[in-house]
């Protein structure tokens, strides 16, 4: 997949693909999906892809997918990790737009009626919403995230303030892209990818979305996160030691100075 190539079809014209990675997550997907049936824009596919999963994940999955044909669950032949997952997501899908959502999170009902209307209003291609936090048993934690009304490459590199279940992007407009395969902040490096196309993300002051927080969760973990940042500006962004340095540096000090 590569941005702005043309399709084996023609994306539908108000379909949404969903594309939800997913590992182990059996014990939240359920009340995820919830919330995506619950959506006031009824045009829709989500496509569940499984990263081979050894708990319910696919009992759980079946069981609605069988009763809701909008619903599709794939399952990968060998663990590959998030990037791949929503790889094979992205190429199966056939919509206009695509919103990307973690197994875990969960969307308010009108998020994806707000969202198009949002686009489409404003004539951009790609945009996110504010989203608040939630601990592990889905009980708010009182913090809301909000994102800068656009967001650029430059600066996406200092932070991400873009909640992956937050975005959603015109295909018709921009095409297909690849995730680069990178195990962690695979989903930053598709925003950076997707803004070297289009000039930026827009964000919407809205909440739309509550983000799950879990215990030993990659986003819980930050110092660990520090080695994924240097292979992100490194060896897929191809920035320059000085550089890199410079934005893990940034990137440390944000996430030192932020209320948790």
């Amino acid at each position: 997949m590569t941005a702005g190539t043309e399709h084996d079809r023609e994306p539908d014209s108000d379909l949404v693909s969903i594309i939800m990675p997913t590992y182990n997550c059996g014990a939240f997907i359920a009340e995820t999906i919830a919330t995506v049936q619950a959506q006031t824009h009824p045009r829709w596919e989500l496509l569940v892809v499984d990263d081979c999963s050894t708990d319910d994940t696919a009992d759980v999955v079946g069981a609605l997918a069988k009763d809701d044909p909008r619903i599709r669950y794939v399952r990968l032949e060998t663990n590959s990790g998030a990037a791949m997952a929503r790889n094979r997501a992205m190429e199966l899908a056939q919509g206009r737009y695509m919103a990307f959502l973690d197994s875990d999170d969960l969307w308010h009902p009108d998020k994806l009626r707000r969202q198009i209307d949002f686009m489409t209003s404003r004539g951009v291609a790609m945009s996110c919403t504010a989203y608040a936090q939630i601990d592990e048993q889905g009980v708010p934690t009182g913090r809301i995230v909000r994102s800068p009304t656009r967001i650029s490459y430059n600066r996406l590199l200092l932070d991400c303030p873009v909640g992956n279940s937050t975005v959603m992007y015109d295909v018709a407009r921009l095409g297909k892209f690849e995730v680069p395969n990178i195990r962690k902040r695979n989903d930053d490096a598709l925003w950076l990818r997707m803004l070297r196309t289009e000039p930026y993300i827009w964000g919407m002051p809205v909440v739309l979305m509550r983000y799950r927080l879990r215990s030993g969760s990659v986003s819980a973990n930050k110092r660990s996160l520090v080695k994924y940042h240097w292979t992100l500006y490194r060896d897929i962004e191809h920035l320059s030691v000085p550089r890199s340095v410079f934005h893990i540096g940034v990137w440390v000090l944000i996430k030192t100075l932020k209320v948790k």
